[in-house]
């Protein structure tokens, strides 16, 4: 779900912190892209028609990989370095979500079935695409994909958008890549919509920079992440009534959910019974993510073991998958290649003192590490 409206509010209340941006202008960047959410699109988009997806002779879905095989090679062949990241386990404030999800998809099963019986094609559609699920298996032979294709694999410790973000506060990637709005809630530097539409070349990539909306807002970090929390996020029920637009307009009158409920008038909104919104906040603040991920590298492909996967075990047209695999070969050399910048880097003048950081900065500052309960490290 991400954040309700979020998308919308930035639009309207923060223009500046967004803007248009060509698909190959990432050239030579390094993208942490949410994997999760990836596949989901291709298991609704591609290959679909109604209730049918792409399949292989032992009648397994296939949408996935089609999806990522051909989403990956055109990320490459444009030279930019993915690094896809794959949820862990998620955290308990998540699992009644989860379970509504659960509720809507069964509903939407029933749902599907009336709309069959009735012969009702805009219905199907609609109906079919609510009953979509990412299953384990379906992330287990991406990450086998990927890893043949020579491109990293990450499995965060628990939400891949937290462990996104910790990759691009600690600069080993440009941005963050997903379609959920919640990757700036977690505090991602820089984060791209539409990286991954597999429906359209056309559509632009939308890239947002959380400082600047920061800055826009005139929020420190703790504000927007309790704005989002009103907006309505994954962790907590929201309060009924309260849209984006009123939910900015309480944080600028009162800096915090705590003063919001403060000033609340209590006959017109109901708060939530035990309402979670503390925890929901820490969750977004410090994240269970893991700091010591290793080196991040793109090697050769293994045609081999390409054509066995794809081929031999999924029914992928052979040619296809060759020809795909010296195009992988050849967008790695062009992706070895450094952006222009690099070799014009600004010289500092020490003659002059460093000019202070802006506050939006400084409230994106990344904090010190402490061992998570596991031993990995989290922010």
């Amino acid at each position: 779900m991400g954040i309700k409206g979020l998308t919308k509010l930035l639009a309207d209340y923060a223009p500046k912190a967004m803007k248009e941006q060509k698909f190959e202008s990432y050239f030579g960047r390094k993208i942490a892209i949410d994997a999760s959410m990836s596949i989901y699109q291709f298991l609704i988009v591609v290959g679909r028609t109604g209730t049918e997806m792409l399949t292989n002779e032992a009648g397994e879905v296939t949408s996935h990989l089609q999806g990522m095989f051909s989403r990956t090679i055109r990320l490459l062949d444009a030279g930019i370095k993915p690094v896809y990241v794959f949820d862990g386990q998620p955290p308990d404030l998540k699992k009644q979500e989860l379970a509504k999800r659960y509720i809507r998809r069964d509903d939407a099963t029933k749902d599907l079935a009336t709309a069959v019986e009735e012969g009702n094609k805009e219905e199907i559609e609609k109906f079919s695409k609510r009953t979509v699920k990412v299953t384990k298996q379906h992330n287990e032979d991406c990450k086998r994909l990927l890893r043949l294709m020579g491109v990293p694999v990450i499995e965060a410790p628990c939400e891949a958008e937290a462990q996104c973000a910790a990759l691009c506060k600690s600069d080993k990637v440009y941005a963050v890549a997903s379609e959920d709005m919640d990757s700036l809630t977690f505090g991602a530097p820089k984060f791209l919509r539409h990286l991954m539409d597999p429906s359209s070349k056309k559509i632009p990539v939308m890239e947002f920079e959380v400082g600047k909306v920061l800055l826009e807002l005139g929020f420190t970090m703790d504000q927007f992440i309790d704005l989002c929390i009103l907006c309505g996020c994954d962790y907590c029920d929201s309060i009924k009534g309260i849209g984006g637009q009123t939910a900015l307009k309480l944080i600028r009158q009162h800096g915090s959910i705590e003063n919001v409920l403060e000033n609340l008038s209590k006959d017109r909104y109901h708060i939530p019974e035990n309402w979670p919104y503390q925890e929901a906040r820490q969750l977004f603040k410090d994240p269970l993510v893991n700091l010591e991920t290793p080196e991040l590298k793109w090697t050769a492909p293994d045609e081999e073991g390409l054509v066995a996967f794809l081929v031999n075990e999924n029914g992928f047209n052979h040619d296809r998958v060759v020809k795909a695999t010296e195009k992988i070969k050849a967008a790695k050399d062009k992706g070895s290649q450094g952006r222009m910048e690099s070799f014009f880097k600004p010289m500092i003048n020490t003659s002059e003192p460093l000019k202070r950081k802006d506050a939006a900065a400084k409230a994106t500052k990344v904090p010190q590490t402490k061992k998570s309960k596991t031993g990995a490290k989290k922010k």
